[in-house]
């Protein structure tokens, strides 16, 4: 069974960082699948944060996190990761990590095939 197991979430303070890592089961053929970031705030829908294409060569952003979070992945490692940089108070939400059997870089949360169980973030103010 394919698993994605996130790691990293916490409490932190408003300008603060946190690094979100997404390890992937070996069954997962990792370098096959675009990752990608999503989070989902309580009452609110699920969100597209970041996305990466399978070699890193691309990569999308949700506006609202450009130029803060930068996500990257280790093909050796199976893992893709989020760095949040300057976080603010509606940063917080649950993250998920998602892998997606695709070509292109995706965004819209029906076209991920697997998704992990998620980590909370909280930015306080």
């Amino acid at each position: 069974q394919v698993q994605l197991v996130e790691s990293g979430g916490g409490l932190v303070q408003a300008g603060g960082s946190l690094r979100l890592s997404c390890a992937a089961s070996s069954r997962l053929t990792f370098s096959n699948y675009v990752m990608g970031w999503f989070r989902q705030a309580p009452g609110k829908e699920r969100e597209f944060v970041a996305a990466i294409s399978r070699r890193a060569g691309s990569t999308s952003y949700a506006d609202s996190v450009k130029g803060r979070f930068t996500i990257s992945r280790d093909n050796a490692e199976n893992t893709v990761y989020l760095q949040m940089n300057s976080l603010k108070p509606e940063d917080t939400a649950v993250y998920y990590c998602a892998a997606s059997y695709t070509i292109l870089v995706v965004t819209t949360k029906d076209k991920y095939d697997y998704w992990g169980q998620g980590t909370q973030v909280t930015v306080s103010s």
